[in-house]
């Protein structure tokens, strides 16, 4: 079994940008609302139509993880794609990695937010579930639905396990955290 140390790096959209997207306010904005408000538009395109989806909003809070943190799998939606919206200015963590039928393990990351981005996983993009750093986190969360098309139905996750295979502990920071 081969072994793998993940350690975060910062959230940078050039570093995340073959996995997805970084949301923040760090983008292009105009003022709007009589200058009552600013709007950061077109983060993200959420790729949801697929067999007639639409678009869904959900709210999830999270439980707090505990460090070093066992990824044991990784999932993936492969007919959408889907944000995490963090709803408090607390860091949280993506692990992302490419590859079609199993995760590509060499293009394995971790990201840390800085507490003000969201994440927008790209359809397909393999990723281990919400990593809270705080107990009842709350995220809004954007991916497809089906419509009442009974037709439409899909394949929402693939789950792959990787106890038999590698074991990667993800560290806050240094191993000692």
């Amino acid at each position: 079994m081969k072994n793998i140390e993940l350690i975060p790096q910062n959230l940078i959209i050039e570093d995340f940008a073959l996995y997805g997207d970084v949301l923040s306010t760090n983008s292009e904005m105009k003022i709007i609302n009589n200058g009552f408000a600013q709007k950061h538009f077109n983060l993200c395109g959420v790729d949801s139509t697929y067999e007639d989806g639409l678009s869904a909003i959900h709210i999830y809070i999270a439980k707090k993880r505990v460090f070093p943190l066992l990824i044991n799998m990784l999932e993936k939606h492969p007919f959408f794609s889907q944000a995490f919206i963090p709803r408090s200015t607390t860091p949280f963590l993506a692990v992302v990695a490419l590859g079609e039928d199993e995760p590509d393990l060499n293009t394995l990351k971790a990201f840390i937010t800085d507490g003000n981005q969201g994440v927008h996983y790209k359809r397909g993009v393999w990723h281990f579930p919400l990593i809270s750093l705080e107990e009842n986190e709350q995220f809004i969360v954007i991916d497809r639905m089906n419509s009442a098309n009974t037709k439409n139905k899909i394949e929402e996750c693939i789950e792959y396990s990787l106890d038999e295979k590698v074991k990667i502990n993800l560290y806050l920071g240094a191993q000692n955290d």
